[in-house]
């Protein structure tokens, strides 16, 4: 039962980080801005690390459940079960964002549903590069702060605000995956080269999240109490 809760959680979460988040980019991304995306992804993770962080720890990112099983926090079986559930929600998602935009009369103002991709503004090795950099960046932010048992109450808080961040950066570039689940939910509902283009966006981040998991013990000792609630995950 605990273990189909937390996998619930990591579902329900990633569907509402990706519907809410990419969906302010359908809704707003010309209105009102780069800003309003970024900061509409990192205030629903930050909302949703102290809503369902108590009970899955709130990865909702396949890259940062790679970063916790390469750190020892998450077993194996453990991981593709979040897998499974975080790519289940932002599926769902998309299936979200695309009736809203095919009948539900709203106006896709990135005239993609949201996809990330490369061309106009970054070719592929520039978005490779990218995205290993953010994803390192936010899933670095994870690990070291939720070990450190003194920063417990404001672990929501540095981690939404690294993910706004990565945002700022790579929303005109690359749409800004530093998820892939993120990525793929909008994609397979949009097709065409978002979804020709979505290994970038599933590979990068992935690397991004191992080479974080293999830097975080260069700046922590200890594993907190994060560590303690992953370890009871199978």
């Amino acid at each position: 039962m605990a273990g189909l809760r937390r996998y619930a959680a990591e579902f329900v979460g990633t569907l509402l980080l990706v519907f809410v988040g990419a969906g302010s980019a359908v809704a707003a991304r010309v209105d009102g801005g780069v800003a309003v995306v970024a900061f509409t992804f990192g205030l629903t993770l930050l909302v949703l690390v102290y809503t369902i962080g108590p009970i899955s720890g709130c990865h909702v990112n396949p890259a940062v459940t790679l970063g916790a099983l390469v750190a020892g926090r998450i077993s194996v079986i453990g991981a593709i079960a979040y897998w499974i559930a975080q790519f289940g929600g932002a599926a769902v998602a998309g299936l979200g964002l695309w009736i809203l935009t095919r009948h539900g009369g709203v106006t896709d103002q990135t005239g993609a549903l949201a996809t990330n991709s490369y061309g106009p503004h970054i070719n592929l090795g520039g978005t490779f590069l990218l995205e290993i950099v953010l994803t390192f960046l936010l899933v670095l932010v994870v690990l070291v702060v939720t070990s450190r048992s003194e920063q417990a109450g404001f672990a929501g808080l540095a981690i939404g605000l690294a993910l706004a961040a990565t945002n700022l950066m790579a929303i005109t570039l690359d749409g800004a995956s530093i998820n892939p689940a993120r990525s793929l939910g909008p994609a397979i509902f949009e097709g065409g080269e978002p979804l020709r283009q979505l290994w970038v966006f599933i590979v990068a981040p992935l690397v991004g999240g191992l080479l974080a998991a293999v830097t975080a013990p260069l700046l922590t000792t200890t594993h907190g109490r994060y560590r303690r609630h992953a370890e009871s995950t199978d």
